[in-house]
């Protein structure tokens, strides 16, 4: 048992000692430990056993050392016999050295400046690489600063965006990468600040160019309304032919930005002219530049605002009269043409821009527009005494209306309009008339016509329906029964119609109710105008018993002329007087009403003429007896109404019970003196008697 632990013992330290020869030194120390943590005493078993293993190795060593020894020897006498060939060899090694050296200084120098003109070309490679990011930064930031200088700010804006998004973010690690993007902001305000003075230099421009603007359009409408009337009246005709603009490839109308134009209509002076359009009289670019710079910096909303309100002071500006507008046509002109250049304009922007005013807009503004130019209208045209000035202001009003209801406007209200200023045409129509009448018939001297010749008497005719186959049966000379007054009051009704009728055209109007309007006016002249004048005429002082007669032959044969008045209104109008509602002309009724104040004042005048012979007659209350003769003054008395009663001769016969009374009036004064005559008679035969 104690021989088997022994030989455990000694089969242990003998693995210990091959562990610590193969293992390395740092590992030892466990190992070891297993020495002291086995049997008592085992340490020194193994330092026994160790120290027979040293003595084992030093004796292998001894004989090693003894087996190379000579070798040894030799070697180091083949060392010392080397060593003066080393001492030479050492001396070629240095001299080659420092010829090497010396030769080589200048390649180490060449070799230095290749090595720094490498990182010069490695810097510079650097450097142009980074160039090559910056130059685009730059390059676009100079493109910026031209599109600037030549106000160039959508594509200022759209390049400012291009430098945000995509050149900045590149290097952006650069300070004037920095600077650049703190200034494109402050750009930005500068762009919107510049923008929106160039807006409002804009609408201070459009404000003044308004009426040019209106002109044209309102110049174009009228040819157009021109050229659409005469081809109307070619087709009407039957003598319509194929146009030549066709042939020349021109057309007469066409719409250019919302602009009518016509190519072909005019004066001839004007056929080559060229035609202009809103565009042409106006640059809009500012407003589209300042829309599209809005947009981009997303405030649009404010330039629409802003764009609208001043548009709206601009309206109630355009649509305030001048104070002396109604003296003169030209302020009328002017004023239309700046209300339709106003509403052009918008109409313009509203189909060239997208939202910046909408049709809601324009329809308030002409709302708002449309009640103002009423209530001016209202209040000018009543200042109007000149007939000619309102029938321009009509003439105004309806090129206005149709220029703008080509816009899309509605007109209604105008036309509506027209209506009231028909009125009030038609008074300073009547006035006018009046004067012309007053002239008339101070002008005229009471006398029938004289006529000397065919080709007088045909004059005559031409100007007045007379038919009379007693007198055209008679040679000439010869007279006809009226008077000068006749056929130029004939003449100057039928200008009055004339003059009415201008009026009426182009009211879109039926031709029954024209026929209507000038049939009501015509009654106005005759029996207000007409009618007046003749009432003031036969009341003048000095208007005589010859005057009243011959005035109550001329109303006789103007009553007759009616109905020619009417064959003449229904000659322009085409409607037929049978039509249920056509107006009558009510002058029968004036001319016997002016008739029968010419009888009345005939019988005044008569029965005051014979009470003046009487009472200055000079009688002799003393004569002794009749000398058979009748005084002077009974004479007289008789002359006068013996004159007078040749003139009744030259009424005409009338036939009604109102003339046959209105003819006893006349011999009433005559009874009247018969019986004053035989009284005195009478008188003297008794005083003879007694």
């Amino acid at each position: 048992m104690a021989d088997n632990e022994t030989l455990e013992c000694v089969t242990e330290h003998e693995r210990i000692l091959q562990e610590i020869e193969n293992t390395d030194t740092a590992c030892v120390g466990p190992t070891l430990r297993s020495i002291y943590d086995d049997q008592p005493n085992a340490h020194r078993r193994f330092m026994e056993k160790l120290d027979s293993r040293i003595r084992n190795h030093d004796r292998e060593i001894e004989k090693m050392c003894n087996f190379h020894h000579q070798g040894f020897v030799d070697a180091i006498t083949e060392l010392l016999k080397v060593r003066a060939d080393a001492e030479k060899l050492m001396g070629q090694v240095t001299d080659t050295n420092r010829r090497l050296q010396d030769a080589g200084r200048e390649v180490t120098a060449q070799t230095e400046e290749v090595i720094r003109c490498r990182i010069q070309q490695r810097n510079m490679a650097t450097t142009v690489e980074k160039l090559q990011l910056c130059i685009p930064v730059l390059e676009m930031y100079s493109k910026l600063k031209e599109q600037l200088d030549s106000k160039r700010y959508y594509a200022a804006l759209k390049t400012m965006e291009q430098l945000e998004k995509v050149y900045i973010p590149r290097v952006s690690q650069y300070r004037f990468c920095q600077i650049m993007a703190e200034n494109l902001p402050r750009l930005r305000e500068e762009i919107k600040e510049i923008s929106m003075s160039d807006l409002k230099d804009f609408l201070e421009s459009i404000r003044k160019h308004s009426d040019k603007v209106g002109e044209t359009a309102m110049r174009q409408a009228q040819q157009h309304r021109t050229f659409n009337s005469a081809v109307a009246k070619q087709v009407h005709t039957g003598h319509y032919s194929k146009p030549v603009y066709s042939l020349s490839g021109r057309t007469h109308m066409h719409i250019s930005n919302g602009l009518l134009t016509d190519d072909d209509t005019g004066d001839e002076d004007e056929a080559d002219e060229e035609v202009l359009t809103a565009q042409d009289l106006v640059d809009f670019s500012p407003v589209y530049r300042c829309l599209h710079i809005y947009t981009v910096l997303g405030d649009r909303e404010t330039f629409e605002n802003y764009y609208r309100k001043q548009r709206k002071k601009q309206a109630r500006l355009v649509l305030q009269p001048q104070a002396n507008m109604h003296e003169t046509v030209e302020g009328y002109r002017k004023y239309f043409n700046q209300i339709v250049g106003f509403f052009v304009v918008e109409d313009h922007i509203l189909h060239a821009t997208r939202g910046l005013v909408t049709r809601a807009f324009t329809d308030e503004l002409w709302n708002m527009a449309l009640s103002k130019i009423i209530a001016v209208l209202r209040t000018h045209s009543s200042y109007c005494d000149d007939p000619d000035l309102v029938l321009e202001l009509k003439n105004l009003i309806v090129i206005c209306a149709d220029t703008l209801q080509g816009y899309g406007f509605p007109v209604n209200r105008l036309f509506d309009l027209l209506f009231e200023v028909r009125d009030q045409y038609n008074e300073t129509l009547l006035k006018k008339w009046a004067v012309v009448f007053r002239e008339i018939f101070e002008s005229d001297n009471y006398s029938p016509i004289p006529v000397e010749t065919e080709e007088e008497y045909k004059l005559v005719t031409s100007r007045f329906p007379f038919h009379d186959p007693e007198i055209e049966k008679q040679d000439f000379p010869k007279k006809l029964p009226m008077s000068q007054s006749v056929p130029q009051i004939y003449t100057q009704v039928k200008e009055f119609i004339y003059a009415s009728l201008k009026f009426s055209e182009s009211l879109h109007r039926s031709s029954t109710e024209i026929d209507d309007m000038l049939r009501k006016s015509t009654n106005l002249l005759l029996t207000r105008t007409l009618s007046s004048c003749l009432q003031n005429l036969i009341k003048k002082p000095h208007i005589g018993l010859t005057e009243l007669v011959q005035i109550i032959i001329n109303t006789t044969h103007l009553e007759q002329a009616c109905k020619y008045l009417e064959e003449f209104i229904t000659n322009i109008t085409n409607v037929s007087p049978e039509t249920v509602h056509t107006t009558r002309l009510y002058g029968l009724s004036t001319f016997k009403d002016a008739r029968h104040a010419a009888e009345g004042e005939i019988y005044t005048k008569l029965n005051q003429k014979i009470d003046e012979f009487i009472q200055l007659a000079d009688y002799e209350w003393s004569m002794a007896e009749s000398d058979g003769r009748a005084s002077g003054y009974l004479m007289d008395l008789i002359n006068f109404l013996r004159s007078t009663f040749q003139v009744f001769t030259h009424l005409p016969n009338n036939n009604n019970d109102h003339a046959s009374m209105s003819k006893l009036h006349y011999f009433r004064p005559v009874v009247s003196l018969a019986l004053l005559v035989f009284l005195t008679d009478d008188i003297h035969g008794r005083q003879k008697h007694l």
